[in-house]
């Protein structure tokens, strides 16, 4: 697909790959013979989406510091109010199959704000927001393994993932460093059925798959920024990267792209279901 203001948040989820089109305000479903439809439409900034278990889609409102909800009759509903945790922009999410929401912070403004630590919160059904962890240096994509037992967060300002084990009550401990990334800066990730993950980064227009520890499998080339991805499930696996060019006063016009590439592994654990 191409013509996408500014394409982020890949999930599989259905059958088809959905995403947000930040510059549209749209969240987009998309089917593997390329026909989309706009699912919703959000007037103020639709940074990332996930699914609870039940299917319903959520939505992280940025700029009003809130995570919503699409109700089974297409209405959108707050799910959660985030302000009392920060101002500062909110930015991806990844639901377990407890349909607790993680939702993280990258602590400044963005652009042109001094950089500043980043956190994590937890929006678990039935309990006001809380922090569960901080001092992420800008806290960007997030995964969920497949046994559900541990969070990844790539960090882009850290040029490493990092992990967390995750308890019964949904919060967080055990930090480690789940691989380093060198001089790249990982963007979005998601898993798959191998236990390795896929990173974009958005500098060095490509995508990363390294396994636990930081070995490196493999790598696909864009030719534009590649900003998050996501992988099919079942057989015949794909990766779709969303990517657009990004910092070039060249480019006019929408240069937003999903682009797809075979893959080795099916997609597995969270976002996406």
């Amino acid at each position: 697909m191409e013509g996408i203001a500014f394409g982020e948040s890949p999930r599989w989820h259905d059958g088809r790959l959905w995403f947000s089109d930040w510059g549209s305000h749209r969240v987009i479903a998309l089917d593997p013979a390329g026909r989309h439809e706009v699912v919703v439409s959000v007037p103020s900034f639709p940074m990332c989406i996930d699914f609870l278990p039940d299917g319903r889609l959520l939505v992280v409102d940025s700029a009003r510091r809130r995570l919503l909800r699409r109700e089974p009759d297409g209405a959108m509903v707050t799910h959660a109010d985030l302000s009392a945790i920060s101002d500062k922009p909110w930015n991806d999410i990844v639901v377990d199959a407890r349909g607790n929401a993680y939702v993280n912070n990258i602590g400044f403004d963005f652009p042109g704000g001094e950089p500043a630590p980043g956190l994590v919160a937890l929006v678990t059904p039935g309990r006001a927001p809380r922090l569960v962890a901080g001092d992420l240096a800008f806290p960007n994509g997030m995964a969920i393994t497949a046994d559900g037992a541990t969070l990844i967060v790539a960090e882009s300002h850290g040029n490493r993932l990092t992990a967390f084990d995750i308890g019964p009550d949904g919060s967080l401990s055990d930090r480690r460093v789940w691989a380093e990334a060198g001089a790249d800066h990982p963007d979005g990730i998601c898993v798959d059925a191998e236990g390795a993950v896929w990173y974009a980064d958005v500098g060095n227009r490509r995508c990363v798959r390294v396994r636990e520890g930081g070995e490196v499998l493999g790598v696909v080339e864009l030719d534009r920024g590649a900003f998050a991805c996501a992988l099919s499930r079942g057989d015949d696996p794909r990766l779709y990267v969303v990517g657009q060019k990004y910092g070039d006063a060249q480019a006019t016009g929408p240069t937003g792209q999903v682009v797809v590439f075979p893959a080795p592994a099916a997609g597995a654990g969270r976002p996406s279901c």
